[in-house]
């Protein structure tokens, strides 16, 4: 296999070269990741063409995979809150005692948001504002409201609400579910990364789901793989009916946290050069916006208001810059104006 073949198939299983039906690619690609919700909302949009109305009230966002918020078809909720997940929660992210309130008192709150969800009310604040005339404390707010989680987060995980998907922080009831058991869902999970996210290898599906090495290979040999070799390397796939024989686009606009970048281990990255790799991948934890020039990460986006500002990372050609500037038009026909650093 050569290395412009299995960039064809990679982009084409994740839907950026053959667009699918929104909810349809959100649910291939295990979720999307969504701590900035634009950031999903792009990353969807150029996989699909964008959301249709009415279809946000199809999709959910909740923690599940690496223990981060995506974005994921509501259907869906019994596969991505399966039993015996297994990433790492705070005191404060459980229904447990932790150092800032008792058990029963964290359990009156959580039953108080509930409640008041379930009646109508599901904005963040408004939910604050709630459990504070109820006797709630600033300190109890530390854990019940923390920033990363807590109280709201323990509900989540355990499938009682979810968050709306709209920039509003807005919750919702999860509609009643039966979580499925959890070897059956990671491998579910596991077919949906290696049919989609495929050819991958061991090590980039370990890095997608934060797994062992050992536990990939125990999905590998439960399920219909095609192994195939390059650079030294073996890559698995399952095979689906999509055509490979797409041209790779000039350019392509990558969301932050982009799953074409966070679907396979980064410093072997087949798109992302490594020395970019901190200007993608920052320290912080952020994953920038890519421009992807000719099937390479050449440089980062961001766009503000109707203005578009792209910093390249190395020189690029008269044409290619051209090319950058056209796919911008195309991603966003109203841009005022454009700005090459």
């Amino acid at each position: 296999m050569e290395l412009e073949e299995l960039k064809r198939r990679q982009l084409t299983g994740q839907h950026l070269l053959e667009p699918a039906e929104s909810l349809r690619a959100v649910g291939d690609l295990c979720g999307v990741q969504a701590q900035f919700l634009s950031n999903a909302f792009h990353a969807i949009s150029i996989r699909s063409g964008g959301l249709r109305p009415g279809e946000t009230d199809r999709l959910v966002k909740s923690w599940t995979i690496r223990g981060t918020v995506h974005v994921f078809p509501e259907q869906d909720l019994p596969l991505f809150l399966h039993q015996g997940r297994r990433h790492t929660l705070r005191p404060c992210d459980t229904l447990e005692a932790d150092q800032w309130l008792t058990r029963e008192r964290k359990g009156y709150f959580a039953d108080l948001i509930v409640d008041n969800i379930a009646a109508g009310i599901g904005g963040r604040e408004e939910l604050r504002a709630v459990c504070t005339g109820h006797g709630m404390t600033e300190v109890e707010a530390e854990s019940i409201f923390n920033p990363w989680g807590g109280t709201v987060r323990a509900l989540c995980e355990s499938g009682k609400i979810c968050y709306k998907v709209q920039e509003k922080k807005e919750f919702r009831l999860c509609p009643p579910f039966e979580p499925m058991e959890e070897a059956a869902a990671r491998l579910e999970l596991a077919r949906r990364y290696f049919t989609f996210y495929g050819p991958a290898t061991v090590r980039d599906a370990a890095y997608f789901f934060a797994a062992t090495q050992s536990q990939v290979k125990l999905w590998l040999s439960q399920l219909p793989v095609t192994a195939q070799s390059f650079g030294g390397k073996t890559y698995f796939s399952i095979k689906n009916q999509m055509d490979f024989t797409h041209n790779i686009p000039d350019c392509l606009f990558l969301a932050g946290f982009d799953p074409l970048l966070l679907g396979y281990q980064k410093t072997e990255s087949l798109y992302l050069p490594q020395e970019h790799l901190r200007k993608i991948f920052t320290l912080a934890g952020i994953v920038m916006p890519a421009v992807l020039l000719h099937g390479r990460v050449v440089g980062k986006w961001k766009r503000t208001g109707r203005k578009l500002t792209v910093t390249l990372f190395e020189p690029v050609s008269p044409p290619d810059r051209e090319a950058v500037a056209q796919a911008a038009s195309r991603c966003w026909p109203d841009l005022k104006s454009r700005c090459f650093q």
